[in-house]
């Protein structure tokens, strides 16, 4: 049986991996696209890029997998308890890592090029760090969940879950608040996530 709550789970987990490899093909190319300098279309795309990060995955995702995914799968498989203590730790410094990522992307675009290369060192490491905390969840707790947890457990969890509203996803609806984000970003940002080059 798929659990709503999974589903959701795994589809922010998507939504998330495809803005993140939009996220580093962006900073890889770098404000020059094709002989024009592209700065202002470029800083603006990240920073709505880390916005999105900050917003949705940091304030939304991660507080209900820490309150109640988590508690859960421990209880009912205490010998995960050492990868739920790293993923905690994860969730502690995600926020801080992004508002860091963010910095540092404003001193690179104020002032300059030599600015670059610290920005790039670190949002790196974030990607890397992002992708393995969902290859922790999504191999070792996920399965665990689907093994141990109760019908009860799973109600709580799919009702809670439900209510998550990704504003990149296209099969829930829209929430007009953050429409101007969705479409700076799918209309600038380059695939997967977006439609710019």
């Amino acid at each position: 049986m798929t659990h709503e709550a999974l589903r959701v789970i795994r589809e922010e987990h998507a939504t998330l991996a495809a803005m993140l490899q939009s996220l580093m093909q962006m900073v890889r190319r770098g404000p020059v696209h094709e002989g024009q300098d592209d700065s202002a279309r470029f800083f603006d795309v990240l920073r709505a890029m880390l916005f999105y990060i900050d917003e949705f995955p940091e304030t939304h995702h991660h507080p209900k997998e820490s309150d109640l995914l988590f508690p859960r799968v421990v209880r009912a498989a205490p010998h995960v308890m050492a990868t739920i203590d790293q993923l905690e730790r994860d969730h502690a410094s995600g926020e801080a890592r992004v508002r860091k990522i963010m910095h540092l992307l404003l001193a690179w675009e104020l002032l300059g090029e030599a600015r670059r290369p610290v920005f790039i060192d670190e949002v790196t490491r974030y990607v890397d760090f992002y992708l393995e905390h969902m290859r922790l969840e999504e191999t070792i707790v996920l399965p665990e969940a689907e093994h141990h947890l109760s019908e009860a457990d799973w109600h709580a969890l799919n009702a809670a879950f439900a209510t998550n509203q990704d504003p990149l996803n296209h099969r829930v609806p829209r929430d007009p608040q953050f429409d101007r984000l969705f479409t700076r970003i799918v209309m600038m940002a380059p695939a997967p996530v977006g439609l710019g080059q």
